[in-house]
């Protein structure tokens, strides 16, 4: 991503643009094309193409992108998504599987990551613990997302990492369940109705009020933000939310939970 950022500095330059007058020609932030020379945010292959022919670079910038190495720290699927999740004003997750990325500890992301198979070097686990802890920073933020969170109880109940890396990672959750403007719910064993049996989703909401869902499967994911579909699994959420045990409820079961440790 430096790399690809350091090429597209160089070709603004040559081609006389500033970062401000590139933006603007390309239609986007100032900050948009500062954050990608510098190597914090990936350049997409749509925008790629938009800038070689602004920048008549006869399609360098857009073979860059199809050539970055597999070991970078967001798989390309997944970019668009978190550049929207590092904007938005409202987050709501359900999971089944693992936790959500904002909760994970260190170690806890460390064991996911190691689960993966084929697997990762050491290396590439470090890099991507990493990537997902600074994308954490969200909930740090002056003024962070509300954000609300419904956890199905087999997760919590999964010791995914080992004893010690589960008893830190309830310990986290507990914080966190008192955190203001974030909600915090588990759905627990013997529910006689699932609003949500076809798997996890997030929804997001951005600074222009502009509602979109995510979905990942084994191999993919897709992004939405067709308002009729996003509306439908905004319903399937609403209806996991009364299903859920309410915040209370979940602080009382993480209390109980610490306990038996």
């Amino acid at each position: 991503m430096k790399m690809v950022g350091a090429q597209l500095a160089v070709l603004r330059r040559a081609a006389g643009f500033t970062q401000r007058t590139l933006a603007e020609r390309a239609r986007v932030d100032e900050e948009t094309i500062a954050s990608i020379e510098q190597g914090r945010r990936p350049l997409k292959g749509d925008f790629a193409e938009q800038l070689d022919k602004i920048l008549d670079t006869k399609g360098v910038l857009a073979a860059a992108v199809d050539n970055m190495p597999e070991v970078d720290l967001i798989p390309r699927f997944a970019e668009e998504f978190v550049d929207y999740e590092q904007q938005a004003i409202a987050i709501s997750s359900y999971q089944n599987q693992v936790l959500p990325g904002q909760l994970q500890t260190t170690a806890y992301a460390r064991a996911v990551f190691r689960s993966r198979v084929p697997v990762y070097d050491e290396d590439e686990i470090e890099q991507k613990v990493a990537a997902r802890i600074e994308r954490q920073q969200i909930l740090h933020r002056k003024v962070p997302p509300t954000t609300s969170f419904v956890i199905w109880e087999a997760v919590l109940q999964d010791f995914l990492g080992g004893k010690e890396v589960y008893v830190e990672q309830l310990r986290r959750l507990r914080e966190y369940a008192e955190r203001p403007g974030l909600a915090l719910q588990v759905l627990p064993f013997g529910r006689t109705m699932h609003a949500a049996l076809d798997g996890p989703f997030v929804l997001l909401e951005t600074p222009d009020y502009q509602r979109l869902a995510y979905s990942e499967t084994q191999r993919g994911s897709q992004l939405v933000g067709d308002p009729d579909e996003v509306a439908i699994l905004a319903q399937k959420y609403a209806m996991l939310r009364t299903q859920a045990l309410n915040t209370e409820d979940t602080r009382s079961l993480l209390d109980r939970l610490l306990g038996e440790q």
